[in-house]
């Protein structure tokens, strides 16, 4: 059921805003990355990492999935779960843009690493909450999940294989 409170102008004009949201917390984030390129490249890497080129353009669709599985749940109206699901979302999105001051900024191999299995579980959490208000919602966390799990790895494997740049 959709929340017939709001009209739907306001809820078609709302898309637009919960998808900028999402690419406000990748701002935030590209902040602390802004050498990522040229670092990525120095770092001993597993024959699997991918090329530094994929990751801006997978990054680009999840947030744009990410606004669009939080608007879904926005427009179910205000109720507790809705709120608690939207305020997970928030944390979630903000331990997103972390992780890349830490890894990137900071050169925080571990502590990064630790973040993101702090950010797998949110996400996990999220796509679950998200699916049992609205579904789809719940289904358009999948590919974020994936991805955050093929970025674990590779944290985990920089990490490893970099102990003096990423200590």
């Amino acid at each position: 059921m959709i929340d017939r409170k709001r009209p739907l102008w306001i809820q078609g004009m709302a898309l637009p805003g919960w998808i900028l949201l999402c690419f406000a917390a990748a701002a935030i984030g590209g902040l602390g990355s802004m050498s990522a390129p040229t670092f990525y490249g120095q770092l001993v890497q597993p024959g699997w990492a991918p090329p530094v080129w994929v990751f801006g353009r997978v990054w680009t669709v999840l947030y744009i999935l990410m606004g669009i599985a939080a608007w879904l749940v926005w427009r179910k109206g205000p109720s507790p779960a809705v709120r608690g699901a939207l305020a997970l979302f928030f944390v979630q999105l903000g331990f997103n843009a972390l992780w890349s001051w830490m890894f990137f900024a900071w050169r925080l191999g571990g502590g990064a690493f630790a973040e993101i299995v702090l950010l797998w579980l949110l996400i996990a959490l999220n796509l679950r909450v998200f699916w049992r208000i609205q579904p789809f919602a719940g289904l358009l966390f999948v590919p974020y999940l994936l991805w955050v799990s093929i970025a674990a790895a590779l944290n985990w494997s920089l990490w490893q294989a970099n102990p003096g740049i990423l200590g």
